[in-house]
C-alpha cells in the first residue's frame, strides 16, 4: 500500500460542495416527474436546459480552478461521446429490425423470453439486447402488459443479463482494456450470474402468473397486434449490429471507433424501408432524452469521482464484499462504467505494491500489472466489483445507459412505466436488493 509515486496525484481534491450539482441533476430527475402535471410539462420542456446548464457550471469550475481540470473535463467528454455514439448507433439500427412475435405471452414464454435475452445481452451487449427486444417484448404482452413487465426486462436483459463477458456491460469492457481476459469473467462468475438470473426470474413468473389469470386487462389506448407467424423484417441490419459490436475493438484514437458506429446508424437509416420504422413505431425521442441527461451526468459526476479517487484509501476496503457493496451502490446513482474503474483503481492502491519499474512506465503499464496482479492474487476482489457494477447498475434508471432509453421506448409505446422513487421502493428495493444481497452471502 502506496502513498507516493503514481499515487501522489490520483485525482484531483474537489471540495465536496461540488458534489451538489451532481445530487441535484438526480433529484429533479426523481422528483419532478411526481410534481403534478405542470410540473411534469415544465420538466420534460426544460430539463435539457438544466442539464447542460449543469454540466456547465461544473465543467467551468475544472477549467478554472482545477489544475489539469481540462483533462479531466476533456476525458469525460471523450466518455460521453463514446458512450452515446455506441447508445445511439445500438438505438437507430436495432430500430431497423421488427422481430414480430406468436399470439400472446404466458408467464412460462415470457421467462424464457427474458432468459434469451439475458444469454444475448453477452453477445451484443445489453444495450443492443434491451434495443432490440423491447418492442417486441411489449407488443407480445400489450393486452396485458403492466409496469413490472418494463421493470424485470431491465433487471435481467439491460443489466443482470450481461455479466459474463467484456461485451456485455461498459464496465466489463473497460476491464478487458486494462488487463482482464475475455474469458476471465465467464470462468469466475456464472455460478452468481446463475443464481442471480434464475432467482429474478422466479420472482417475476410469480408475478406474471398472478397477472396473467387475474388481471388480463387491456392497456388503455394500446393497439391489439397477434401476429399469427413469427418473422424477422431488417436482416441487412442485422449485419450493421455485429458492425457496431466489432467497432468497440477498434483504435479509441481520433475517434475511428465512434465515426464507424455512427457511419452503420447512418447506413441502416437509409436503407430501412419507412414501414418497419413505422411497425416499431421508432422515433429519436428515447435518445434525444439519454443523450441531454447523460450530459449532465457524465460531466457533474466527476467531482463524484475525483472525491473518491482523493479520498477512497481511507475507506479501508480489504474483503470482496466491501468492494460488491460499495461498487454496487455508487453504481446505482453513477454510470456504473466510471464506478467500476475507480474501484478497480482502489483495489490496485489497495493490494498492489508500487515499484521503481511502474513509476517509470506511468499509469497504463501500472495498471495493466496491477489488474494481472490482482486476478492472480485477489480473484475475489475482481469478482466483486465486476457483479457489484454490473447487478446494481438496475437499482435505478440511471444506474446504466439502456435503463432509461427502455424506458422512453415503452413510454412511447404507450406503457405506463413507473417514476424514478417507483422503481426504486417498489421493485428495487424490495425485490432486486435482497436477491443481489443473497448472492453475496452465497458466493463472495
Amino acid at each position: 500500500m502506496m502513498a507516493g509515486g503514481l499515487f501522489a496525484a490520483l485525482g484531483p481534491n474537489i471540495p465536496a460542495a461540488w458534489l451538489i450539482p451532481f445530487g441535484l441533476l438526480l433529484l429533479l430527475i426523481a422528483v419532478m416527474p411526481l410534481g403534478g402535471e405542470r410540473l411534469k410539462h415544465a420538466w420534460e420542456r426544460y430539463y435539457p436546459f438544466v442539464s447542460i446548464g449543469l454540466a456547465a457550471l461544473v465543467g467551468a469550475y475544472y477549467l478554472v480552478k482545477v489544475p489539469a481540470g481540462n483533462a479531466v473535463l476533456g476525458h469525460a467528454l471523450h466518455e460521453y461521446v463514446s458512450f452515446i455514439a455506441l447508445i445511439g448507433a445500438l438505438f437507430v439500427v436495432a430500430g431497423g429490425i421488427h422481430l414480430r412475435v406468436k399470439g400472446e405471452a404466458t408467464p412460462a414464454g415470457n421467462v424464457l423470453f427474458l432468459l434469451v435475452g439475458a444469454i444475448l445481452a453477452n453477445v451484443i451487449g445489453t444495450t443492443g439486447a434491451s434495443v432490440v427486444l423491447i418492442r417486441p417484448w411489449i407488443r407480445m404482452n400489450q393486452d396485458r402488459v403492466r409496469p413490472y413487465h418494463i421493470v424485470f426486462f431491465i433487471f435481467v436483459v439491460s443489466n443482470v443479463g450481461g455479466a459474463l463477458t467484456p461485451i456485455g456491460d461498459p464496465p466489463l469492457f473497460l476491464g478487458y482494456l486494462r488487463g482482464v481476459p475475455f474469458f476471465w469473467l465467464i470462468q469466475h462468475v456464472w455460478k452468481e450470474w446463475a443464481f442471480t438470473v434464475i432467482a429474478i426470474l422466479a420472482v417475476f413468473y410469480a408475478i406474471d402468473r398472478r397477472n396473467f389469470r387475474r388481471l388480463p386487462a387491456k392497456v388503455p389506448g394500446a393497439v391489439v397486434i397477434h401476429d399469427d407467424t413469427f418473422g424477422l423484417q431488417g436482416r441487412r441490419n442485422l449485419v450493421l449490429l455485429a458492425a457496431i459490436v466489432a467497432g468497440v475493438f477498434l483504435p479509441e484514437k481520433y475517434f475511428i471507433r465512434e465515426a464507424a458506429m455512427l457511419a452503420a446508424a447512418t447506413l441502416s437509416w437509409v436503407i430501412t424501408p419507412k414501414r418497419i420504422h413505422d411497425a416499431n413505431r421508432f422515433n429519436f425521442h428515447p435518445i434525444k432524452e439519454v443523450a441531454f441527461l447523460f450530459v449532465g451526468i457524465f460531466t457533474t459526476m466527476m467531482p463524484a469521482l475525483n472525491y473518491l479517487e482523493a479520498h477512497g484509501s481511507r475507506l479501508g476496503f480489504t474483503r470482496p464484499a466491501h468492494y460488491y457493496y460499495a461498487t454496487g451502490g455508487l453504481s446505482a446513482v453513477l454510470d456504473n462504467a466510471p464506478t467500476y474503474v475507480n474501484f478497480l483503481k482502489l483495489a490496485e492502491i489497495t493490494f498492489v505494491e508500487e515499484t521503481a519499474e511502474d513509476v517509470a512506465e506511468g499509469p497504463e503499464g501500472y495498471d495493466r500489472r496491477a489488474v494481472g496482479l490482482l486476478l492472480e492474487n485477489y480473484p475475489g476482489i475482481v469478482v466483486a466489483i465486476s457483479l457489484g457494477a454490473v447487478f446494481f447498475g438496475a437499482m435505478t434508471y440511471i444506474g446504466n445507459g439502456p435503463n432509461f432509453m427502455v424506458k422512453s421506448i415503452a413510454e412511447a409505446a404507450g406503457v405506463r412505466c413507473p417514476g424514478f422513487l417507483g422503481y426504486v421502493f417498489r421493485y428495487s428495493l424490495p425485490v432486486l436488493l435482497p436477491i443481489l444481497t443473497l448472492g453475496a452471502w452465497l458466493f463472495l
